[in-house]
């Protein structure tokens, strides 16, 4: 999604993918600290060590940097969406599992999520329609887990899929304002809660 070089292509050396991540480290940490537009290619590759060469080898700008530090978590979502949507399970196993995990994802990529939705303004055209439909084919399969149970009398069709999605994404995209590491809930007792609450509202 990203559209960037990583060093895991064909051909890469061994070297590449470590520098890659470094960079990507780096920028994350900074723009999390400072801000994505008080942040300068300059202080990025100063803090990583690296040239401002190496730096556009990989990322071509600040703005691919922006585009991977959310890509790379989306990426890692939608993975993880598609194996509990195919698994061989009931569809309110596979939902509340998929629920739970996108909570979890999120609250371990804190720093990713909230850099992003502070920053996904700064994006091009081209970028953000990207993004957009990434998170629109997540949200998509999401819902068709929604909308199965309720084709199979699992869910109550008296809520409309797209409503429910929104309800469960809007907590989601909150846990930036409010989850603490040192809070008294760990992230997997925050998805059960939320994912309990889901189920809740979805039973006939």
């Amino acid at each position: 999604m990203a559209g960037t070089k990583d060093g895991s292509g064909n051909g890469g050396n061994g070297s590449a993918k470590p520098v890659a991540r470094r960079l990507l480290a780096t920028a994350t940490r900074l723009f999390a600290e400072q801000g994505y537009d008080r942040t300068s290619v300059q202080e990025i590759v100063d803090a990583a060590g690296v040239t401002k060469g190496a730096l556009y080898h990989y990322f071509g700008s600040k703005e691919d940097l922006l585009h991977e530090v959310y890509g790379r978590v989306l990426r890692l979502q939608q993975e993880r969406l598609d194996h509990f949507a195919d698994a061989d399970a009931p569809v309110e196993q596979r939902l509340r599992d998929a629920a739970a995990d996108v909570v979890v994802t999120t609250i371990e990529n804190l720093d990713d999520t909230k850099i992003f939705f502070r920053s996904m303004h700064h994006l091009g055209p081209e970028k953000d329609k990207q993004v957009r439909a990434e998170r629109r084919r997540y949200h998509e399969r999401f819902r068709a887990l929604i909308e199965e149970g309720q084709r199979t009398g699992v869910f109550t069709s008296g809520i409309p899929a797209d409503l429910v999605v929104d309800y469960h994404f809007g907590s989601v995209h909150h846990l930036g304002t409010w989850y603490r590491e040192d809070g008294p809930l760990s992230p997997q007792q925050v998805a059960d809660h939320l994912a309990d609450l889901l189920l809740r509202a979805l039973r006939p």
